[in-house]
């Protein structure tokens, strides 16, 4: 068994060293490269993790074996011992025992020589029948003392042995303790060996994933989605009412749009509408936070305004609209007053004008917005002694994020909820209690093609090209350079494959190539608001893949500019 677990270790650390260190080629694109380090990496963790899991349970198990051993070779040596004593005391007992016997011995051999011929005549005068029973009585005390001695004599003998396999048993423990203390030493240091690594491996992820999302951030510009409602009324098409003119037809649809951190604009619209304050609504986005006020005269830098009081600046930012519920526009006037106090530390740099801080554009927006900066004057939020950087976007999808979660750097006042108004079974009932439902970006299908009604709908074998390729990449991740979408110039200088070449290369590395898709099952988590799973099937067979590892590949492939933009997502087929 050890021996096996030794060729396991070694199996997999061979495996890890081998997709950390092989040499690939430099790519242009650094995300595609960066996505095969991590799919490397990933794997490379869940394999250690696998084969650690079990080393842990037969450490466990041998030291709970030790702990039994011991136990039994503690009891055997008092055994020994008690054995010693007994067999030291049945000695002194034989001794005393053979004594009495030669006593008695010699006594009834002076008894015996009075029956010679010559005595007995003259004992004939005495009472014969009571010499003759004193006779009998002697030989048969005689007869017993014997009888007891050869009894003692095997009573020592019985201990003797007892001792000796008690003694025995003591060495063939020590050694079974030897050998599993030894064994014991072995496997701790090898998992203590594998818990360095598995964490070296999990730095080494999170440092990629946080250079993984700047990357799909960068190929998210090309779709030009607002952040937060101060870029104007949101734009994203029901793709559902388009028909593409083929069928089957497979769309990604997308709840919400980045970034899904803090206040949930949408969110606030919906909970004022349900009848919570203002108060209500940021402590429902932000965690851990106390009300504070600031002085509203002070001076903060605004570029290409220069110095503005806080709340006259206030009154100038345009993040909301004007018609929006009194509560709702009070909360975006703390979070913004919060965040441009955050942004300048408080007031000592500059802030910017354009939704890459917080839409500015001078003057005084009037309206129910000038009252919300009223009703607020100088409020602000504080976490642990800081005004928060209360960040805030248009539409989260039902889910709130934590900073560290979609930037990588955690802040304590940001937190990880689902935002309903009761628990959730399945997608239709995120749509029907999220608060953030009555966005047009709620649920969304992100990204067209020209032609099929300007839609997002991919045919049938598109989806099949895109299996493919994730088939492909994990098969061999050298593969990847030539993986890019076909419609537009490889980023990495090379070839793209088209969709025969990829089935080509698949079935020479002995897999089957799916040719056209016919269902997508996802499998979500209810509580965090992420895909787990995503389940194809198709003229190959069935194929499941991680959510994240999909959504990857589909953005690398699909054409055009149609993309996964968020961690939940669902596969529409119409």
């Amino acid at each position: 068994m050890l021996n096996k677990l030794k060729i396991i270790f070694f199996s997999l650390f061979l495996i890890s060293i081998y997709s950390l260190l092989i040499t690939r080629p430099v790519f242009a694109d650094e995300l595609e490269d960066i996505e095969k380090k991590l799919i490397d990496l990933k794997r490379a963790l869940q394999m250690s993790i696998a084969a650690t899991s079990p080393l842990e349970k037969n450490l466990s198990t041998l030291q709970k074996n030790l702990s039994e051993i011991q136990v039994k070779i503690t009891a055997i040596e008092k055994d020994v011992v008690v054995k010693e004593r007994e067999v030291a005391e049945g000695e002194k007992l034989l001794i005393l025992a053979t004594d009495l016997l030669g006593q008695k011995v010699r006594k009834i051999y002076v008894s015996s020589s009075q029956f010679n011929t010559t005595k007995l005549l003259l004992l004939l005068g005495k009472n014969l029948a009571l010499s003759l029973r004193e006779y009998s009585y002697q030989k048969k005390a005689i007869e017993n003392d014997r009888d007891t001695i050869v009894k003692v004599v095997l009573y020592i003998k019985d201990l003797e042995n007892k001792k000796k396999a008690l003694e025995n048993e003591k060495v063939r423990l020590a050694f079974v303790k030897k050998e599993t203390d030894d064994q014991a030493r072995f496997l701790a240091k090898e998992i203590a060996g594998a818990k360095k690594y598995q964490t070296t491996l999990a730095s080494s992820i999170a440092q990629l994933s946080a250079r993984q999302q700047q990357l799909l951030a960068q190929k998210l510009e090309s779709l030009h989605l607002p952040t937060s409602l101060g870029a104007g009324p949101l734009y994203c098409t029901d793709d559902r009412k388009l028909d593409p003119g083929f069928s089957p037809a497979f769309a990604a649809f997308t709840y919400g749009i980045p970034h899904r951190v803090g206040l949930n604009q949408y969110g606030a619209y919906g909970r004022s509408k349900a009848g919570q304050n203002y108060k209500d609504i940021l402590n429902a986005y932000y965690q851990g936070i106390n009300f504070e006020t600031r002085d509203p005269n002070m001076k903060i830098k605004v570029v290409g305004f220069g110095e503005k009081n806080l709340d006259d600046y206030l009154l100038g930012v345009y993040e909301m609209p004007n018609d929006w519920p009194l509560e709702a526009l009070k909360a975006q006037a703390v979070a913004a007053r919060s965040y441009a106090l955050s942004y300048t530390n408080n007031g000592q740099s500059e802030i910017c004008t354009t939704q890459a801080c917080q839409v500015y554009k001078g003057g005084n927006k009037g309206g129910n917005w000038e009252k919300a900066v009223n009703d607020t004057k100088g409020e602000v939020m504080v976490f642990q002694g800081q005004v928060v950087k209360a960040w805030y976007a248009s539409t989260f999808g039902g889910y709130t994020f934590t900073s560290g979660d979609v930037w990588g750097s955690d802040r304590g006042f940001t937190r990880r909820m689902r935002d309903t108004t009761g628990t959730v079974d399945g997608f239709s009932d995120l749509a029907e209690k999220s608060y953030d439902r009555e966005s047009p970006c709620f649920y969304a299908a992100q990204g067209f093609r020209t032609e099929y009604a300007k839609s997002s709908w991919l045919k049938s074998e598109e989806v099949a090209d895109i299996v493919n390729v994730l088939l492909l990449a994990k098969s061999d991740s050298g593969t990847q350079s030539h993986l890019a979408q076909v419609d537009k110039p490889n980023p990495d200088g090379v070839d793209t494959w088209d969709a025969n070449r990829v089935k080509n290369e698949l079935r020479n590395r002995g897999i089957n190539p799916f040719n056209s898709i016919s269902d997508v099952n996802i499998d979500w988590d209810k509580s965090q608001g992420t895909v787990n799973s995503i389940n194809i099937s198709g003229s190959a067979g069935s194929s499941s893949f991680n959510g994240t590892e999909f959504k990857n590949f589909f953005n690398l492939r699909a054409p055009a500019n149609i993309q996964i933009v968020g961690p939940l997502y669902n596969i529409e087929r119409k």
